[in-house]
């Protein structure tokens, strides 16, 4: 929240409503102000990420509807000639195959329909935030650890990439180099300090 007291004086304030966050512009003689009051994605079911992250929901997506739905309506009808379906496994896996398989589809397209393109040119490092590259520091064991913030649908452990959603993620989110942060992850909880905040 904007201090009015602190700042009544200020002869110029610009609000900007974006996706993500609101930012409030304020001008008073050569001073510039700017205030961050950023919203969770998770909040608004908005998912961040790369155009390249975008592209290969679509690619999978475009795979179970041509591909995967035509195979899998197939084998159903397959196991229908058979005769009885009551007692036909083959059915029921077919069915069983195609419920996960629509599930799938649903969740890429609110995935699709949600998304929205992070400009990785406009990426600040002042505090760690999606498609940071963090450097963190176990204090207890002083093992040094890098990884790369991304939206879930990237997210990649062999390569370094941590879903934003994930509680290492979450307690990192905001900081600055320097800050220390306890987070609790399955085996307890681990005291980290950040080292770096890169792209």
């Amino acid at each position: 929240m904007v201090d009015n007291h602190n700042y009544r004086n200020l002869k110029k304030i610009t609000i900007f409503v974006t996706d993500i966050g609101v930012s409030v512009h304020s001008n008073r003689g050569s001073d510039f102000f700017l205030y961050k009051l950023k919203i969770k994605s998770t909040m608004s079911g908005i998912n961040y990420m790369t155009l390249d992250g975008l592209n290969k929901l679509k690619k999978e997506l475009d795979h179970l509807m041509k591909v995967e739905r035509p195979s899998i309506s197939k084998q159903i009808g397959e196991a229908i000639d058979k005769g009885d379906i009551s007692e036909n496994a083959e059915y029921d896996a077919a069915k069983d195959a195609q419920g996960m398989l629509e599930a799938r589809i649903s969740k890429i397209q609110s995935k699709i329909a949600n998304a929205r393109i992070i400009d990785e040119s406009k990426i600040d490092t002042s505090t760690v935030q999606i498609m940071n590259v963090v450097t963190i520091k176990n204090k207890k064991t002083n093992a040094i650890m890098k990884y790369t913030i991304v939206s879930e649908t990237e997210a990649d452990l062999k390569a370094g990439k941590i879903s934003i959603e994930t509680p290492i993620a979450k307690g990192l989110l905001g900081k600055k180099v320097g800050d220390e942060v306890d987070i609790k992850v399955p085996s307890g909880v681990i005291p980290f300090e950040i080292i770096d905040i890169s792209i």
